[in-house]
């Protein structure tokens, strides 16, 4: 979207623009367009003439005109026009087409852009800066500069005082939407009418940037503009894109599922058009031609999208189409030189208005053509019966091409086919809840169809869904004071994911050193922050994590004591008002507000709690005489200090979090023996989500790779296709009576697994016979329900589905040495079976009995069901966009799923269902590590004594270090290594920045090293 003034200089792309649209005119030249000029030729007006009819000048009055959008019911339009004598720039006006009238909605002063008619028709929202005090005088100035006769030169304006409002249309009164500082505009509401989408730069003004950021945000304020998703009121604001360059223009689609807007290269050279899911998700690039190519509107069919682009010469823009997938080449709509853009079609789709220069004063106006669609499809290669919603049904033809070409057996060419679908680039990274997710579980049970399986998921269906929280989000109505003083959000202060939410009056601050309360245990001594200190009814400010001068074997003791959670839980419990956390500086954090975002549990803490930054710490501690770091250095000793209430400062504050929640979904296919479903099944199971694109909590990757999609070819689409051979292998068979099972086996691809099992959770919970079969009831957690007795034989009378064993593949891609079998200790049937099926296959095999892992197969292990799982190692593409295709071993996979295979079919084969041995779950791993030494572990050899390493992480410490993959860790920081947990055990003890030894063993010589543990915070 467009605004007018300029203040500062810009690429000389953006002038462009301006200048085509009449902006950059001499005023003293400029002509009244009074009537249109026609087009440069016969040719370019039959070639308009395919798409376009019935062409007309809609605006005439004021020196330009510009940016209309219709109402949803196309009796009005919304447009900004420079006519008023007293206003150098634009102001907002709206069109009814019933009567001609036009009135002006905006103020009349101050300058305006962008505006937008609610779903109702009662509202219209718009970008204004009538509320700066200096508004009236910088129209004055403009309009004293024009009589001079000068001519300014002219570049884009981002006012740092644009901020949304709404109009409404009967009371004519204005609601401030947006008080952010910054650009806040080019906005939109969605279809529903519940949602804005617009585009700001307010993180320039709410975080400290580089220098090089400061300079180049100085001479270009949009290369931080992102774009935000808010309620309609302006509560619970989202971030959608942050990537360098600038992010404008989005609009929803009229079915209100995606977004699309138009993306800047980072020196603002270039722009393509983009669009993604409403959540951020799923973000596609529509158009690659290295022109500028802005301003793009979906037609109401959702088939296409029109935008302007000057790739046919550097002043000349011209309209062009693109399919909403942006699979086929743009094609060529308007062919007259000069100016044609910000196009917007009727909600009927019938008629296109446009923003031209084509007039014969060469200003900018708005047209209107009738529209058409079915030549437009032509043009696209596409039909009426081609729609968004088909990207399901083409999921469904990728499925059944597969089916066609793959044979029965387990062989690398299928597997090859499964994980190209899987990892393509409308995929995204299939993350639990976006589209992606949503085409890969479309396949995955379009797969399933074509072979001899019965749909197993929700109402005899192949999906069984779930809600999930997915992350939290900060409410528009967060405050903080002190006294007469209001801190900024996100810069000054941020209240963390788990804290109460609501009004928090008014009260004293004292301070409690690190706020730690840990009992004596093993040695070491008693720590206890809130000795003789008075903190009912009152803010406790403390530092974030322990003290950072102490010895290994104390920083254990503290460790479990010193999470913000738990601080938080001590606070409570002695009656505080909330918890006021600061990072201190001798914490060597990269950020000093600890981080607002979801830590997997919706459980709160019952208390506000909230990070201020060591500047506001400092401040409110002036009037004690004491300075934050005096503090932290002597408490960092060890030795706890008296509290003390800070006088002299009281605090108010109002927390804001809003959860936000999705859907993900499983696809679950039976195997069924008989008429009836069985009483026992056996389940084998893969995980089918990832990562998705851009950053998250999960991934590991680099600086350089941040925003890129996590392809996630081992992880999981490895498993996916291996489960999928699986079932192909084991159909064919019963088809051809060859498979004489007596359990049925459901196949099942889990979602959810990257955000905590939560999928295969879900199902564990939830599982039921299907409806026919009256003894169905749901699981309620019960080991003993959910495995039934392990003796009774397949048809033993249950009043629950029995699930006699649970085979998984998670990672199965990248098979080098050996396959790691883990959870063999869960029952005493693994080894023997191993035996005998490997004997078939001849893979190299590592054995591992723990069954507490980190994949969905422990779901099902803590419920008594015995489990083995396949997993070919861990390595240093773990989790990052560099776990692509093709690095993976096809004819390994292969091999892998024929293996598991000839297991499942054993299993679900026995007269009796495997035992179930419990174990006991090993000693907690610590999830409060603030060290970091970027090793990979190496799964694969669990007999080895120490951990050893598969590699390093680039520039990790580690690396810096000199360890290599092979290596194995035998000693940290004084601690004898034997297993991972002892080395996560020891990771807890050191000190950030401090030179530890490391001590290694390397083709059988012992090297000591020396490692600096770098930050994770």
């Amino acid at each position: 979207m467009l605004t007018q003034q300029p203040t500062v200089q810009y690429p000389l792309q953006l002038c462009l623009i301006l200048a085509c649209l009449g902006v950059l005119s001499n005023p003293s030249t400029a002509q009244h367009p009074d009537q249109p000029e026609s087009t440069n030729s016969i040719d370019s007006a039959e070639q308009e003439g395919q798409l376009l009819s019935g062409t007309r000048q809609l605006t005439f009055e004021g020196r330009r005109a510009g940016e209309g959008y219709f109402s949803q019911d196309g009796s009005k339009m919304v447009f900004q026009s420079e006519r008023d004598t007293k206003n150098p720039f634009f102001q907002i006006y709206l069109l009814d087409f019933e009567t001609g009238d036009v009135d002006r909605v905006s103020p009349g002063h101050g300058k305006t852009t962008c505006g937008w008619i609610h779903p109702s028709g009662k509202e219209v929202l718009f970008a204004s800066t009538h509320e700066d005090d200096k508004a009236v005088a910088k129209q004055q100035e403009e309009l004293e500069f024009r009589e001079s006769g000068k001519e300014r030169r002219y570049s884009w304006d981002y006012d740092e005082n644009y901020d949304l409002f709404s109009y409404d249309t009967d009371s004519q009164e204005y609601t401030n939407l947006t008080s952010t500082k910054g650009y806040d505009a080019e906005a939109s509401w969605s279809p529903d009418g519940q949602h804005i989408v617009f585009a700001s730069n307010r993180n320039a003004y709410q975080q400290d940037l580089t220098p090089t950021q400061r300079e180049r945000f100085k001479m270009d304020p949009a290369s931080m503009i992102d774009l935000y998703l808010m309620n309609a009121d302006g509560s619970n604001v989202q971030q959608l894109t942050n990537v360098e360059g600038y992010d404008g223009g989005p609009f929803f689609s009229h079915d209100g599922k995606r977004i699309c807007w138009r993306r800047f290269s980072p020196d603002g050279a270039t722009a393509e058009i983009m669009s993604m899911n409403t959540d951020g998700g799923d973000v596609r690039t529509l158009t690659r031609l290295g022109a500028m190519s802005w301003a793009p509107y979906y037609h109401p069919s959702g088939q296409y999208l029109i935008f302007a682009t000057n790739v046919h010469g550097f002043g000349n823009f011209e309209l062009y189409l693109v399919d909403s997938e942006g699979k086929r080449e743009p094609t060529r709509v308007t062919y007259t030189d000069g100016f044609d853009g910000l196009p917007v079609f009727t909600p009927d789709g019938k008629q296109l208005a446009w923003t031209t220069n084509r007039t014969r004063g060469k200003q900018s106006q708005i047209f209107l053509s009738d529209w058409d669609h079915d030549a437009a499809l032509a043009r696209l290669g596409l039909s009426r019966n081609d729609s968004p919603g088909t990207d399901v049904s083409v999921a469904a033809d990728a499925a059944a091409d597969s089916s066609r070409i793959t044979t029965a057996t387990c062989n690398p060419e299928d597997i090859l086919r499964h994980v190209g679908y899987l990892c393509r680039p409308e995929l995204n990274g299939r993350r639990t809840g976006t589209r992606g997710e949503l085409l890969a579980t479309a396949y995955v049970a379009a797969y399933m169809d074509q072979l001899d399986l019965r749909p197993a998921g929700d109402d005899d269906g192949w999906f069984q869904c779930f809600e999930f929280a997915s992350g939290v989000a900060l409410g528009k109505d967060n405050q903080l004071k002190a006294g007469d003083l209001s801190y900024q959000l996100e810069k000054d202060w941020t209240p963390l994911g788990f804290s109460k939410v609501g009004p928090v009056n008014k009260a004293p601050v004292v301070f409690a050193g690190y706020g730690i309360v840990a009992p004596s245990d093993d040695g070491q001594a008693e720590y206890d922050s809130f000795v003789h200190l008075d903190v009912k009814d009152k803010w406790i400010m403390v530092f974030r994590f322990m003290p950072e001068d102490i010895s290994p074997e104390r920083r254990q003791h503290l460790a479990s004591h010193s999470s913000l959670r738990f601080k938080a839980m001590t606070a409570r419990e002695r009656g505080a008002r909330g918890l006021i956390v600061v990072s201190g500086p001798t914490s060597g954090v990269k950020n000093q507000l600890a981080s607002f975002r979801f830590d997997g549990s919706l459980a709160g803490s019952g208390l506000p709690v909230i990070s201020v930054s060591d500047q506001v710490a400092d401040s409110w501690l002036k009037s004690t005489g004491k300075s934050l770091k005096d503090l932290q250095t002597k408490l960092d000793s060890g030795d706890p200090q008296m509290g003390f209430e800070v006088e002299g400062v009281q605090v108010t504050a109002n927390i804001d979090i809003e959860q936000i929640e999705h859907q993900g979904r499983n696809v679950l296919g039976r195997l069924q023996v008989g008429e009836q479903p069985s009483k026992q099944i056996v389940i084998v199971g893969a995980h089918i989500d990832h990562l998705g694109s851009g950053p998250s909590s999960s991934s590991l990757a680099r600086d350089d790779e941040q925003q890129g999609v996590h392809w996630g070819a081992d992880d999981n689409a490895s498993g996916v296709a291996a489960m999928l051979e699986v079932a192909q292998w084991l159909s064919s068979l019963k088809e051809a009576n060859q498979l004489p099972i007596k359990r049925d086996i459901i196949f099942a691809a889990w979602s959810g697994e990257e955000e905590g099992l939560i999928g295969s959770s879900h199902f564990a919970k939830t599982f039921q016979l299907p409806s026919h079969d009256h003894h169905a009831h749901a699981l309620a957690g019960d080991p003993h329900a959910l495995a039934g007795d392990p003796h009774a034989g397949p048809e033993a009378p249950s009043l629950y589905p029995t699930i006699a064993a649970c085979i998984n593949m998670d990672m199965v891609g990248r098979l080098d040495k050996k396959l790691i079998l883990q959870g063999v200790g869960s029952s005493s049937v693994w080894k023997g079976e191993i035996e005998r099926r490997n004997a078939v296959t001849g893979l190299p095999i590592t054995i591992q009995n723990d069954s507490f892992i980190p994949t969905d197969a422990s779901t099902f292990f803590i419920r008594g069901v015995p489990i083995l799982s396949a997993f070919t190692g861990s390595h240093e593409d773990y989790h990052t966009p560099r776990d692509t295709p093709d690095k993976l071993n096809y004819d390994g996979n292969a091999q892998i799923a024929k293996f598991m295979g000839l297991v499942t079919r054993s299993i679900a084969s026995r007269d009796d269902a495997p035992d179930y041995v419990s174990q006991e779950r090993p000693k907690e791993t610590r999830a409060n590590l603030r060290a970091y030494l970027g090793t990979i572990p190496d799964y694969a050899e669990s007999d080895v004594k120490g951990l050893q390493i598969s590699g390093v992480a680039k520039k990790g410490p580690a690396a810096l270090a000199g360890l290599k993959g092979g290596d194995v860790i035998v000693e940290l920081a004084g601690r004898k290594i034997e297993n991972i947990y002892d080395y996560t055990y020891a990771i807890e003890a050191l000190k950030i920045g401090q030179p530890t030894k490391i001590v290694v063993q390397r083709k059988g010589k012992r090297l000591k090293l020396e490692v600096t543990p770098g930050s994770r915070n």
